[in-house]
């Protein structure tokens, strides 16, 4: 039997994420120290080379120069990698909401800030309160992660959750006029976890996710769910005409003997 995974939203959805450890982590932090350093060294050779004669001047160039690499560095690669910094992306893990899914602003912010400050301080060598931190942690989180709502994750292969798409057949035309370009792969792999355990979920947690992944993809992909439309099937016409956009069908599409019971 395979271990269960560890992370389960509130919803009661288990989601196909493990969580990272601490020596992942600290294998990612370091090959991140690395980069970081070498940009420091660099910065702080430009400022002595080329820099100001005034002392002062020199001294806040130094420290500015410092907070953009300790802050800036997280904040801009978790922020545009989809939670993924260099180092994180060498090994294979990826920063997500305790929900599972993905980070905005407000939590790459915020790890960074308490990073900063309070993982790692102001040098790297001050890693004692993140270390401890994840010891003592069950989903090894640092600080940065209980007060940004996160957890760092290793990568899963969308491959790995197993569902069957079939477009509904009452959705077809419909489906086909859909402008799905504002359709992320993270979101569109929520809606494959929450179809392919439809019938593990509890009735009130299904009914109430798939209200709310059905009312994202809907202002992601500017189409509201059509008057009368299960959530569930508006979610599986979507990705299933994601699929066939991404790979065409070689013959006539065959209609499924149950169409509005519930997911295959």
């Amino acid at each position: 039997m395979s271990p269960e995974p560890d992370l389960v939203t509130g919803d009661a959805v288990v989601l196909d994420l493990r969580l990272a450890r601490l020596a992942s982590r600290g294998l990612a932090f370091a090959l991140d120290a690395v980069i970081q350093l070498a940009i420091l060294v660099a910065g702080l050779l430009v400022v002595i080379i080329a820099g100001p004669d005034d002392d002062a001047l020199r001294a806040t160039l130094l420290l500015t120069l410092l907070v953009l690499v300790r802050v800036g560095y997280p904040l801009l690669f978790e922020g545009l990698g989809h939670g993924r910094t260099p180092g994180k992306s060498a090994v294979g893990l990826r920063v997500v909401r305790d929900d599972g899914g993905p980070v905005r602003f407000r939590h790459t912010l915020t790890r960074a800030l308490a990073g900063a400050i309070v993982d790692f301080g102001p040098v790297f060598a001050w890693g004692a309160v993140a270390l401890i931190c994840s010891l003592v942690s069950e989903k090894s989180k640092r600080v940065g992660d209980f007060l940004a709502g996160t957890v760092v994750v290793m990568e899963r292969a969308p491959a790995e959750v197993r569902l069957d798409l079939a477009m509904p057949p009452q959705l077809m035309t419909w489906a086909a006029q859909l402008d799905l370009s504002g359709l992320t792969d993270d979101l569109a792999l929520a809606v494959r976890q929450y179809l392919a355990r439809y019938h593990s979920l509890r009735p009130e947690a299904r009914d109430s996710l798939g209200f709310s992944l059905a009312q994202e993809v809907a202002w992601r992909i500017g189409a509201a769910v059509p008057p009368g439309v299960p959530p569930w099937a508006y979610l599986m016409a979507v990705l299933a005409e994601r699929r066939n956009r991404a790979y065409p069908p070689p013959g006539p599409w065959n209609s499924p003997s149950r169409m509005w019971d519930s997911p295959s």
